[in-house]
């Protein structure tokens, strides 16, 4: 993985990481796909080597070139993984080819272990490798327990502990020669979990990380099948590819290069009739009174014959000197396309403006074959030149707007500053409010970093739009064309949402919603809403809105759950505390600083490991975790840096605010808190250097965030997130009284295996540890060193 960014506030150093690079990414217990465990004794599960290039600053004289090392007598790589699997009526038929290769100089005497996705469940199960049957045994969870322990003890490695509590597929021995390539091969039958009226599939993929070498290929495909329309279609550990090739029918696939797998592979879905499906998945955690949700909703998908809700969309189109050259011809080819994709009985217009504003036809047109090509004519005519008047074109596309029945969109695209007219920020954003008499949603397009992006951010958050940002090095045609296919087919608008429960208690049961509503449900698209909950128990979804000039309204029983610490949904508070920062930081971005969102912005920050560039001095070893007087500072000085409206610090702030806000995953949100910044390097020319001019708190920042992301200083195991602090890592969720009288454990003690054996899977991911571990056990602190 290579993380790129030059810009004048943020720059991280190119970080490759060849290892465990441990992401937000929560689990369930954790598991595996298929390990080798080779009959020598002390032989410990290979780990990739961490490579930090170019070193983290101050970079250290570069040392003179020397021999490349041997390699170990006893080591082996994952080539490649390939899984593809079929499930209908919770029933799952999975097929996996899984290549090994010997990366040592000796042969390798190995059985191929296979950690159980859920003990009992699997049927039918045959392995081949290279192609031929090989004997195997089926292993229940506690005849595997003692098999895990007894390799353990005999090779002083504690890794396989992180799969105690589960079956085990162990075959018998067979033979790699040094360099040679072995294919295994398994084929089993499944029967998936129901968890919250949702199929839960799960495939073991965490072992993977126990490899001299990243993956080259790892590839996941799944068909559904079912006799009812499948809705909700939901991964927490991976993003995936969901097509649905029919109401009843969907396609999952999740590929990726050089990558080495941290988390397990876990979908889930439900199947409902009736236009809207709503599946709520709660959580709560051993240390919060308030528990977190997850909210999912998903329209049908819209049939050939079913005719769409027909919507108004007005064009604003930039066409100032500045988006001469290739992006105007971007913007032609993108408009070509949502002009040849609106739908019978949409009302649309175009306006462009440079110092003037021009209009395609002085009133709303009703989109038919006529007006089709006229609109055509018109954008092939568009030609760059002069300056910006932004205010005179949203006030004149606003004021065309006048039936407030019909889900109204302004789809709004600027590449620079306000240079004529009305330039002030404010003045701008009151003006379109004023104008806006229907509630249209603004959709922002940011063009190149010379945008005001916070004017572009309060015109959206103002609308309940939203804004993308869009790199100069990016197509503008593929960014327009495929935001168009996310909203050319609303079916339920202005949607709210209630929670009822039996009485009538006046307090609000939920909090801290994200998205707020109301919102818009569109064809193929489904919504995640996170949020938190006061009340636990049944109670009533109310999902109401617009289909048309008619109010719907559809109802669904809903469960939230009062029994604490159900590791299997933690990924829930994951999401949340992701995108209550994003949340947060749009906030203070719009409105300002404010002691009470800096107290909890470091809070989150440091139970979840969520390293922005405002909060990643928690990665820095010589700052103690609890002394949080010190971290508000720190994070205020930093967040200093949004008063940078434009260029490659503007641009790249609330882009990345923008993502994490609406990360649909844990894994999406570690993507986006990891390539926070990208905006500014390879892509970018004439960029190089700008770091100089970048304040030194965030010099600081990047280097934090360079050593975090290695996994040097901060460590992402399953549900929790350990601090490197002294020597030992440490429990986030230990308070500072905690961690004063610990129990001490020794790694791999008879008392070790005692605190195994009685608390399982619940610590199995967290006792792994190579190094001293400070650990939250029910409220009590242990430590276990090697």
């Amino acid at each position: 993985m290579a993380i790129y960014s030059q810009f004048p506030h943020f720059r991280h150093s190119l970080v490759v990481v060849m290892a465990a690079v441990l992401g937000l990414v929560a689990t369930t217990a954790a598991q595996a796909q298929g390990i080798l465990v080779v009959e020598t004794e002390g032989f410990r599960l290979p780990r990739p080597p961490i490579i930090i290039w170019p070193p983290i600053p101050p970079h250290p004289p570069v040392p003179p070139p020397r021999p490349v090392p041997p390699p170990p007598a006893i080591s082996y790589a994952v080539d490649s993984l390939e899984v593809n699997g079929r499930i209908s009526n919770r029933v799952a038929q999975v097929e996996v080819s899984q290549t090994f290769v010997n990366t040592g100089s000796r042969t390798l005497e190995a059985s191929f272990v296979f950690p159980l996705p859920y003990d009992g469940a699997i049927d039918r199960m045959t392995l081949l490798v290279d192609g031929k049957e090989i004997p195997a045994r089926l292993l229940k969870a506690d005849e595997a327990r003692r098999h895990y322990e007894e390799i353990v003890r005999r090779n002083r490695d504690p890794a396989l502990l992180e799969w105690v509590g589960t079956g085990m597929f162990k075959t018998s021995v067979f033979p790699i020669p040094p360099g040679q390539k072995r294919t295994v091969s398994l084929r089993y039958t499944q029967l998936c979990r129901q968890s919250d009226g949702m199929v839960d599939f799960l495939f073991p993929l965490s072992t993977a990380k126990y490899t001299s070498k990243p993956l080259d290929r790892l590839s996941i495909r799944l068909n559904l099948r079912e006799d009812e329309p499948i809705k909700n279609v939901y991964s927490p550990t991976q993003e995936v590819e969901v097509k649905r090739l029919d109401e009843n029918t969907v396609t999952v696939t999740y590929s990726a290069r050089d990558i080495v797998p941290m988390s397990d592979f876990r979908l889930m879905y439900d199947v409902a009739p009736g236009p809207v499906a709503a599946k709520l998945i709660s959580y709560k955690s051993l240390d919060e009174k308030d528990g977190f949700f997850l909210l999912l909703a998903t329209p049908q998908i819209a049939e050939d014959h079913t005719k769409p809700l027909p919507k108004t969309v007005i064009f604003v189109l930039d066409r100032s000197g500045s988006m001469s050259g290739k992006k105007i011809e971007q913007l032609r080819e993108a408009m070509r396309f949502v002009i040849n994709n609106l739908r019978e009985g949409d009302l649309f217009n175009i306006i462009a403006y440079d110092s003037d504003v021009e209009t395609f036809r002085p009133e709303l047109q009703r989109y038919n074959d006529k007006t089709r090509q006229q609109a055509l004519a018109f954008v092939e005519g568009l030609v760059a030149g002069g300056s910006t008047n932004i205010d005179a074109a949203l006030r004149t596309a606003l004021a065309q707007l006048q039936d407030e029945s019909r889900p109204n969109y302004v789809v709004f695209m600027t590449d620079g500053l306000p240079t004529t007219g009305v330039t002030s920020e404010m003045q701008i954003v009151e003006n379109a409010r004023k104008a806006n008499t229907v509630r249209a949603r603004i959709f922002c397009f940011g063009v190149g970093y010379d945008v005001n992006s916070r004017l572009l951010d309060k015109l959206a958050r103002s609308s309940r739009g939203y804004t993308e940002y869009v790199r100069p090095d990016e197509n503008l045609e593929d960014r327009i064309s495929r935001f168009y296919r996310r909203i050319e087919a609303p079916v339920l608008t202005d949607v709210e949402v209630e929670f009822n429960f039996d009485d009538s208690e006046s307090v609000a049961p939920v909090y801290r919603l994200s998205p707020q509503p109301p919102f818009d449900l569109f064809a193929g698209e489904q919504l995640a809403m996170v949020g938190r909950y006061r009340r636990s128990g049944a109670a009533q979804l109310v999902l109401r809105g617009k289909m048309g000039d008619q109010t719907k309204t559809f109802k669904f029983p809903v469960e939230f759950t009062a029994r604490a610490g159900d590791e299997s949904k933690a990924f829930v508070e994951k999401l949340w505390a992701v995108r209550r920062v994003g949340d947060i930081l749009d906030e203070i971005d719009l409105h300002g600083k404010n002691q009470e969102l800096i107290d909890e912005l470091t809070q989150l920050a440091l139970k979840h490991g969520i390293l922005t560039p405002y909060t990643s001095f928690f990665a820095d070893e010589n700052v103690p975790l609890h002394e949080l007087t010190e971290a508000r500072r720190q994070a205020s000085i930093r967040l200093d840096a949004l008063q940078a409206t434009e260029g490659i610090a503007g641009f790249a702030q609330r882009a990345f605010k923008g993502r994490i806000q609406s990360a649909t995953s844990p894994e999406a949100a570690t993507r986006e808190l990891r390539s926070f910044g990208g905006y500014g390097a390879a892509g970018a020319p004439g960029q190089a250097g700008l770091a100089a001019a970048a304040p030194a708190p965030l010099r600081d920042a990047d280097r934090e965030i360079a050593q975090a992301t290695a996994g040097q200083t901060v460590r992402y195991v399953g549900n929790r997130v350990f601090y490197r602090r002294q020597g030992q890592w440490i429990d986030s969720t230990l308070t500072p009284e905690q961690q004063k009288s610990p129990r001490r454990i020794k790694q791999l003690s008879d008392e070790y295996f005692e605190l195994l054996r009685k608390y399982g899977r619940q610590i199995a991911p967290y006792v792994v540890f190579d190094e001293p571990v400070l650990l939250n056990i029910e409220g009590q602190a242990y430590l276990i060193e090697p």
